[in-house]
Order: C-alpha cells, then structure tokens, then sequence
C-alpha cells in the first residue's frame, strides 16, 4: 500500500502518534478495572476460605450455627443474618439464631418464628431463594410488631448428608443494593461447609452424650454395688437423666405390691413436691402407658394430653415429655419419666433410644445387685441356722446337764441355805434354756412376706373400694417409709379412719373431687382426706367423726376438721408411731 498522504496544516507525524495514545489509555483503563475485580474476587474467596475454616474448627453445635450465622452476614455484607433449624418432621423451625437483632429487640418482637411465610417456603422448597422486595412474593405475610424493616432477601439450604438441615436466611445488603449472583455463589459454598461442620458437630456431640451415658452408668453400678440403698440408686437415675436431657423434671414410678398402680418414689425438679408419694393409675397415665406397653411413651405437650389429668398443678410451666420402663419383660421395675419446659423442644428418637439403653443398664446394675444381697441374705440365714445348730446341740444339752447335775447334788446337802441356792441356780438354768431356745427359735424363723399387707397397700386398695360410691377415683399421694414406721395396730386404724372419710365425703359432700395423702415423718404418722363439696354445715358433726377423733386420742393423737378458703373439707388425723410424740404439730 502508499504511504499516508499528510493533511494541510497538521504536523508531520501528529495523527500517528495520538491515535495509539487514546486506545492505550482504555487498554489500561479496562486492565485497571479487571484487576480491581479479580482483587475483590481473590479477597472474598479469601474471606470464604476464612469463614469455613473458622466454622470447621467449632465442634460445640450451638458454637457452631452462630459462628455460621454471623460468617454468611459477613460474607455478603447483610444487616441481618438468621439461621432456622428444620425440626424433625420437616414442617417448621425448631430453633432460631440470629445475628443483627439485640435482646432487647427480639423480646419486644416475641417468639421466633416457626416457618411461615417466606421462612417456610424454603423448608417447603430447599433451593436458593433472592428476592429484591420481601414484599412483593405470593408467601411473604408481613412482619409483626416491632420487626426492624427488611427488603432484599437471600435463603439457601443447609444439608447435612442428605438431609436438610435448616435454612441461612439474609436480609438488607449494607450497600443499598440488591443480592446479586455472586452473594448466592457464596453463601451456597458456605452452606456446603456449614453441613459438614454441623456433621461434625453434631457426632462430636453424640459421642460426648454417648460418654456420658457410659460414666452415669457406672456410677449407679458402683452405688448399687456398694451396698448403698436402693431409693439412693433411685435419686441417683432420676438426677443424672434429667441432667444430660436438660429436662426440668425427673420422675421414678414403682409398681405399688398388692396393686395394679405405680407409686412416685423419686421427684426431682420442677413441681417436684406435687408428685412425691404420687399414686398414678396404670390406666389412664404417661407413665402407666409406658409401663402397660413396656415400652417408651412421649408427649408433645403434658398440658394437652388425653393421657393426664387436665389442668393439673403439678405440669404448669412443662412441655415435652418422655416416660422409659425401666427393665424388660417380666422383670419390669418401673418408669422413669422426663419433662422439659413447655418452650424447649422435643424428645427426639435419639434421645428416647438413648434413655432406653440407660434404663436397661440401670435395670441390669438393680438386679445385680438385688442378686448380691439375696446371697448376702442366704449367707446370713445359713449362719444363723448354723448358729441355733450349735446352741441347740451343745449349749442347751450342757446347761441340762449342768441342771440335772446340781439338782441330783442338792439331795445330799444338809445345810437348808445352800440347798435353797442350789435350787435356785438350777431354776436360772431353766430359764436360761427358755431363752435360748426362743432364741433360736427367732433365728430359725423367716420374715412374713408382707408386701400386700403393708400400710400402702392397703389404702390404695381402700381407696379403690370407695371409688364406685364418689363417682370418681381420688387421687392418692404417700411419702415416707409407710410400711416400716408405722406399727401394724396404728395401720388398722389408719385404713378404717381413711375408709370413713371417704365413706363421708360419697354420702354427704356432693364433691366432684377428693385427694388423700398419707405421710410419716418417722415420729408422727398424718392423714390427710380433703374435698371440694359443700362443706359441714354447723351442727352437723356426726357420731363417725367421733369414733375418727377417739381413735387419735386413744393412740396419743388428734383429728382436726378445716374448711379452705377455696371450699369443701378438710381432714387431718395424725397420731405418733412410737410411743408419745413430743414437739409441735406439723
């Protein structure tokens, strides 16, 4: 080609030399801004790279979802970070974390959500979701009362394995501007991470819980084993198992002998006092349904369950709750039942196969060492046979001899004193190989088996009896060594007392309940029968309150009549169970 033909006026060289200079200045001006996105681009991966290692280090769970909470709203630079764990049937969120929002905000605001509106269509659909106005989706409801206002939106999934987890939910990016592709590439690599540390987190727990479990197990072994009693082993199950759930309640319910009931032996927690010495019906209670079917029972909610009383004192402020036998088959020992408060989750099917295994252990380490001091006790009843042997064939058949010898002896004295002495040594004999032989006869004889003859028993059963004439059956609750402390010529009268005041209440109360407790303090034994009726009207003591009032004093007692604030009667007959009782009533 020919060369370029110069323009009039224009310096030689001018247009070759600006030309160039102008397209360079783009050139750099483009490269400037490639390299400040690639800057940016390597600074988040930074950033990214950061935030999981930061959230693969955290092994406590709850450490956990925060830390990956406030790593999402930092990585994409959002006002407002929000974690929501899916609960187990994947309908709703169980729990919430949040980032952005104070204390005192979130309490003027009210409970978390659970998973409506714009929450719930990620548990309903688990794929990222960005929206530039919250508002304008077909799900969004609005927000309640106090909610700080938010526009932009961001949500993606956490799975762990393959299930999801929960959701990450951003709201309001500090620049003003709307979440783009890239925040979603992101926080959807976080989400990943966030699975894997949850994972992590999570088995890490398990085998924390697993440990646990283990170390409560052989620390019952060990007390049973080492001759502590059984209500101490008792205490002992109830307490550790209400610590490692975190529950607010933990109860330990035994067949009551001669019944078809379950008596509280062990309360601890919460309203623990209203259920002590609690009598519970096999039909008709948590407990008794987990002992009938032998096998673990749980409730969503103890205050809306057709298994439990209504309106009963002794769950206000509980929720969840789980009740575990304890033992299998025909070696069922009992219950063990556990309650949290009514805000706090579930019982999960991990947590119930948990206590299961706890409770077969403890039922195991209970027959162990049931079955040591069985042999302890043949050992020892070996021991006395052998010991009646010895005094029977060589103690008493020397002191005979001994006595037939001194009195064949005195015969030949003729001094009238000594002979007197003599035949006073040989009368001592005697009596000394009475005694002997009642000894032994003691040693020889077995205990009565007296289990359906106890104090408990029978007035579970009196109170059963009476039961057809109220209309309903009262509720019973017993506290202290019954059976052990009160002597059986005080327990006659203590049923006929209980069975007259019931009898009372059916014909002359019109009450639509009844409640009796009986309790021993080992120095005073009390009864206490009280009704919601129409009261006694005055004048109106009848000759079986008498009989009720001369029993009391006949056995160093007394009986007292009350009329509550709230209406009816009530009874209270308490006598002393050994001897006189000195101190102030109870």
């Amino acid at each position: 080609m020919g060369a370029r033909r110069p323009v009039v006026g224009e310096p030689e060289g001018a247009r070759e030399v600006r030309l160039p200079q102008l397209r360079l200045d783009e050139l750099l001006g483009e490269l400037q801004a490639r390299l400040d996105a690639a800057r940016g681009t390597q600074d988040r991966v930074h950033s990214l790279l950061e935030a999981v290692l930061s959230v693969g280090r955290e092994l406590e769970l709850e450490q956990a979802l925060r830390g990956i909470v406030e790593a999402a709203a930092t990585l994409v630079d959002a006002e407002y970070g929000a974690l929501g764990v899916i609960s187990p049937d994947g309908r709703r969120l169980s729990a919430f974390h949040t980032v952005g929002v104070s204390d005192e905000e979130i309490a003027r605001i009210g409970p978390f959500p659970e998973g409506h509106g714009i929450l719930g269509e990620l548990i309903r659909h688990p794929e990222p979701l960005r929206l530039a106005k919250l508002s304008d989706h077909a799900a969004s409801y609005g927000f309640p009362a106090h909610h700080p206002p938010m526009n932009t939106f961001l949500g993606v999934p956490i799975r762990v394995r393959d299930h999801v987890f929960g959701n990450l939910y951003l709201t309001e990016k500090r620049d003003g501007r709307e979440f783009d592709e890239d925040d979603e590439s992101v926080l959807a690599t976080l989400a990943v991470a966030a699975g894997v540390a949850i994972d992590n987190a999570r088995m890490y727990e398990r085998s924390r819980l697993r440990e646990r479990w283990l170390e409560v197990n052989a620390e019952i072994m060990h007390t049973l084993m080492s001759g502590a009693d059984q209500s101490d082993a008792l205490r002992l199950i109830a307490e550790r198992a209400r610590e490692i759930t975190v529950s607010d309640l933990g109860v330990v319910a035994l067949p009551l002998p001669g019944t078809e009931d379950l008596a509280v032996e062990v309360a601890i927690g919460r309203e623990a006092d209203t259920w002590r010495g609690l009598v519970l019906p096999v039909e008709g209670s948590l407990v008794g349904a987990a002992y009938a079917r032998k096998a673990p029972v749980s409730s969503p909610d103890v205050t809306d369950d057709e298994r439990i009383s209504v309106g009963s004192p002794r769950f206000a402020g509980l929720g969840p709750a789980v009740a575990v036998p304890v033992g299998a088959g025909e070696r069922l020992r009992g219950v063990v039942l556990l309650v949290r408060a009514a805000s706090a989750p579930g019982f999960t099917q991990e947590e119930t196969g948990s206590l299961q295994v706890f409770a077969a252990q403890a039922a195991v380490a209970m027959e162990l060492a049931e079955r040591r001091r069985d042999a302890e006790q043949i050992a020892l009843l070996e021991d006395r046979d052998r010991i009646a042997r010895d005094l029977h064939d060589l103690a008493i058949q020397r002191l005979f001899a001994t006595a037939m010898t001194l009195q064949s002896a005195g015969r030949f004295i003729q001094h009238d004193r000594a002979a007197e002495r003599v035949q006073r040594a040989v009368g001592d004999l005697d009596e000394t190989i009475k005694i002997i032989r009642s000894t032994i006869f003691g040693l020889r004889s077995r205990d009565d088996d007296s289990t359906s003859s106890g104090l408990r028993a029978r007035a579970v059963r009196a109170v059963a009896e009476t039961a057809p004439a109220l209309g309903f059956a009262p509720g019973i609750r017993m506290e202290g060594l019954l059976d052990t402390h009160v002597p059986k010529d005080t327990v006659e009268h203590l049923v006929a007392v209980l069975t007259e005041s019931l009898t009372n209440v059916a014909r002359h109360a019109h009450a639509g309940r009844a409640d009796v407790v009986l309790e021993t303090d080992g120095t005073w034994v009390r009864l206490t029968v009280s009704d919601d009726g129409v009261g006694i009207p005055p004048g109106g003591h009848r000759s079986g309150l008498r009989n009720m009032a001369e029993r009391a004093r006949g056995l160093g007692g007394e009986m007292r009549l009350e009329s509550p604030e709230e209406g009816g009667t009530r009874l209270v007959w308490r006598v002393p169970v050994a001897g006189e009782a000195a101190g102030p009533t109870p």
